[in-house]
């Protein structure tokens, strides 16, 4: 039985909780805000005055651990239904999301107390109003999402304009109307996700956001320029209102159409009609007798050794050995048709690597294309196969096969040209001074885009392919800003197919590996370990060279069992340091990917999501420390279930 001294403490101890969360202007808000509510007995049956928010963990509420005022507020597709207006009083909010519900407001939205607000999600409920008041204010706001609502009036760009910080707007299915700018105060290309689609919009689409997709601003059909097709010229055009009196005179002239106007009407239809028929049978002969010389000529005699054009071409043919030789050109290639259009061309020397010699072409039309050139090929039927799958492969994240040449020995693959390099020269080219720092979104946004872009390889046709090589030099940039995966099985296609540099490779790929080497074949968890390293390249930016113990991954590994959590990241990260959430989040995604056992490491469509989680979801941890126990519980070398622990703990 307790004494009497001892049942006083306890009662007083309880009662300083209590009376300290009745104290908390959050605990009243969080209370006044479920009695707004209607049926949240269920779904927030754990917020009763009884408890404390902070310490009893109630659901989806998240507190600042010495203020222990509420910074995070997650509460998403609970089918709450109800009024948000009360809110708009928890003012020391980092993050709000209560999207897929079915909250309204009483009263237009008024966020200028929540100026501590970074990530607000509003999207799929029933708000109504005007623009929410206020966001102007809101100087810490990255991503702003008020999606799939009712909101109506018109859109407050100038205000917008003042948030230096603002990353995401979706504004898109409302009924906003008025136009798009003015943008002169958005600092160039600070937006990475906009999106105002089916809307009411109208006007001119600003051309700081030309760079944006069709399905950005689509649904709004008074909406023109870049990217839409409708030009504006001719939407001023169409819409030019008739003069005084037009109706009036077309009524009169109607009048007085008489029947050798209409017989001349018809004789010039039946004439047109003809034309066109002789017209589309012309073609048609034209274009079979096209195709039929186009087959005559794809298989020719390969021509003799060292032959080159005369304006500096890259091209010297393969020895004479009797092969046919043979152009496949695929959809979207243009500029040229054939071998001979390609050497008549332009080459200037990109680089050369353990594949063959690469070059970037200037073709008809100033279209610029890139062209591998690649010795000591496999045979020609595994060549050719493997080839035509590769060149059926489209994706945003992928670069695009356009054409190949096969010849005696050689073989030239002709790609898309993505004008702003490879990921490997953004993280490492020219570190010295005047050298432009590569920012944390645009890296977790590489991240990301590579991830979906090697995601959709590993299921195409559920055919197992994998890439072989994947390297940061592998990864290049397209004009929007998009990671594209590069040399997709190239390796492949040599006699000797290896990753190029070990500090990509695969344990179970070593030389030093016990297992039978019969056993060490290349598998879609090969190009999840290289993966690994590209993202601990992101985030230290450190070069993944050396083997065993001087390799990355295990000066990783090692730093980040010490928990020194700050030194493992690239110095150039140190200006984003409230992002250090998302990092360690994409330290856990990159260390599960570095898993010693092929089998203990996730598919490429759960580290994708793993990533979008981080990027949406402001940073929130993905990853606990007992589902990585489990996951890694196999793991011999303890030192990576550890270090991802200390990660967690550090942030």
């Amino acid at each position: 039985m307790l004494s009497k001294q001892n049942f006083l403490s306890i009662f007083f101890i309880f009662s300083c909780i209590f009376s300290s969360s009745l104290s908390n202007p959050d605990f009243i808000t969080l209370l006044s805000f479920k009695s707004s509510l209607l049926d949240s007995s269920n779904a927030l049956s754990n917020w009763v005055n009884s408890t404390n928010p902070c310490i009893d963990s109630w659901l989806g509420v998240t507190c600042h651990p010495t203020t222990h005022r509420v910074t995070k507020l997650v509460l998403e597709n609970l089918n709450l239904t109800g009024s948000i207006d009360a809110l708009s009083q928890l003012t020391q909010l980092r993050l709000l999301s209560l999207k897929q519900n079915h909250l309204s407001s009483a009263f237009d939205l008024n966020f200028s107390y929540l100026k501590n607000l970074k990530l607000l999600y509003l999207s799929h409920n029933r708000l109504s109003g005007n623009f929410p008041s206020g966001i102007h204010s809101l100087q810490r706001l990255r991503r702003l999402d008020l999606s799939y609502n009712y909101f109506y009036g018109e859109i407050p760009f100038p205000e917008l304009a003042q948030m230096p910080r603002l990353l995401t707007l979706r504004l898109d299915f409302n009924s906003f109307t008025g136009k798009i700018g003015p943008f002169s105060l958005f600092p160039s290309g600070s937006i990475l996700e906009f999106n105002v689609s089916n809307n009411f919009l109208s006007g001119e689409i600003p051309a700081i956001f030309s760079r944006f997709p069709v399905s950005s601003f689509s649904g709004n059909k008074n909406l023109c320029g870049k990217p839409l097709a409708l030009d504006c010229f001719h939407r001023r055009v169409e819409s030019e209102p008739a003069k005084p009196g037009d109706v009036g005179m077309k009524n009169k002239n109607k009048k007085g159409v008489s029947d050798w106007v209409v017989f001349l009407i018809i004789t010039v239809d039946a004439v047109a009609i003809l034309a066109a028929l002789v017209t589309i049978t012309c073609c048609c002969y034209c274009k079979k007798r096209r195709n039929s010389e186009a087959q005559e000529r794809i298989k020719r005699k390969v021509r003799p050794a060292g032959s080159l054009n005369s304006m500096g071409g890259f091209y010297g043919g393969g020895g004479g050995g009797g092969r046919d030789e043979v152009m496949v050109v695929f959809d979207g290639c243009k500029g040229f048709g054939d071998v001979d259009d390609l050497l008549k061309s332009s080459a200037e020397l990109l680089g050369k690597g353990s594949a063959g010699t690469t070059y970037k072409v200037v073709v008809d039309g100033g279209d610029m294309m890139v062209v591998k050139r690649v010795r000591e090929m496999r045979k020609r039927k595994e060549v050719d196969s493997w080839l035509r799958i590769i060149g059926g492969l489209r994706h945003s994240n992928i670069v695009s096969l356009r054409a190949y040449f096969d010849s005696n020995e050689e073989l030239l693959l002709v790609y898309d040209f993505l004008p702003n390099g490879s990921l490997h020269s953004l993280l490492h080219g020219n570190r010295g001074p005047g050298r432009t720092p590569l920012d944390w979104t645009t890296r977790l946004k590489l991240a990301s885009g590579s991830a979906l872009g090697l995601a959709f390889l590993h299921g195409y046709n559920k055919a197992k392919h994998f890439h072989g090589n994947l390297t940061s030099s592998n990864i290049v940039v397209d004009h929007l800003g998009n990671a594209c995966v590069s040399d997709i099985g190239l390796h492949q296609l040599l006699h000797a197919a290896s990753i190029s540099n070990n500090g990509y490779k695969a344990p179970e790929l070593m030389p030093s590996n016990q297992n039978n080497v019969s056993q060490r074949r290349f598998t879609q968890k090969c190009d999840v370990y290289s993966f690994g390293v590209i993202l601990l390249e992101i985030l230290t930016g450190k070069m993944p060279n050396g083997e065993g113990e001087t390799s990355l991954v295990k000066w990783v590994q090692r730093v980040a069992r010490e928990e020194w959590t700050w030194e493992v990241f690239d110095f150039e990260l140190l200006r984003y340091k409230e992002m250090e959430e998302e990092m360690v989040g994409l330290m856990q995604v990159a260390l599960l990917c570095l898993a010693p056992f092929p089998r203990d490491r996730p598919k490429m469509s759960m580290v994708h999501m793993m990533i979008e989680d981080i990027r949406t979801k402001g940073g929130r941890q993905l990853v606990d420390r007992s589902s990585i126990m489990n996951d890694l519980s196999s793991d011999s070398s303890p030192s990576l279930s550890e270090s991802t622990l200390n990660f967690t703990s550090g942030s």
